[in-house]
């Protein structure tokens, strides 16, 4: 992580032409041959402070409470590591504005970043499977309440019924369902084009303009599909 701060530093300084990958190593104080040993260039630098971001995302999902629908689970998740002072600091968050910014115009630097949310979509899932398993085998002994069939998020359903799709416990499910890989992609969008959205702008990290605030808008755009699994 030390060499991606580093890269993210001069990323942010002095440009992402002007810095080298010489430049990088130097800055995380290694050699060159050793900064090629864990990256192919100077764009993939950056690619674990990317990824650290989606795995929070994707551990405040799997950590949230378990009595919230999943729903509730994403929008607890945004809460947790989109806020500032909450997630990360409103200073690191202007490190990823810069970096968002720099991946729309490099399509050496893109490339990583699209990686990266791709990748976060499959490590989504797999929370999304966890979470449904452990609900449908009543692992967290989690009554159904009365009423709860809208949930606070998207509607169609509560958690159980969208995500389940079989009673069967966590470690007998190989892979995330079809439903859980699409919930995941929508979720990793609305997040994904927030941040995206927000680093065009000199808005603040906190506040309405936010990438919190845009990306739980984002979600709730998205309140009336239909998220059950197929029959």
């Amino acid at each position: 992580m030390e060499i991606a701060r580093a890269a993210a530093g001069l990323f942010a300084a002095r440009g992402l032409k002007a810095t080298r990958a010489e430049d990088i190593a130097q800055a995380a104080g290694i050699a060159p041959r050793t900064f090629y040993r864990y990256f192919a260039s100077k764009e993939e630098a950056v690619a674990p402070l990317y990824a650290a971001g989606a795995q929070r995302g994707a551990e405040a999902v799997r950590e949230a409470p378990p009595e919230l629908t999943l729903p509730e689970a994403l929008e607890h998740a945004v809460r947790q590591t989109l806020t500032p002072g909450v997630g990360i600091s409103s200073a690191s968050w202007e490190w990823v504005r810069t970096l968002i910014r720099l991946a729309s115009a490099s399509p050496a630097l893109g490339k990583v970043w699209a990686e990266v949310c791709h990748a976060s979509e499959g490590a989504l899932g797999e929370v999304l499977r966890e979470r449904a398993a452990r609900t449908a085998a009543g692992l967290d002994n989690v009554a159904e309440p009365a009423g709860s069939a809208e949930p606070a998020g998207f509607a169609g359903s509560a958690e159980p019924a969208v995500f389940a799709g079989s009673a069967e416990p966590a470690t007998q499910l190989s892979e995330p369902t079809p439903r859980q890989r699409f919930v995941a992609a929508v979720a990793g969008a609305a997040v994904r084009v927030a941040v995206e959205s927000w680093a065009t702008t000199d808005n603040p990290a906190n506040g309405p303009g936010g990438p919190a605030e845009l990306a739980l808008r984002n979600l709730e755009a998205v309140r009336g599909m239909e998220w059950r699994e197929p029959e």
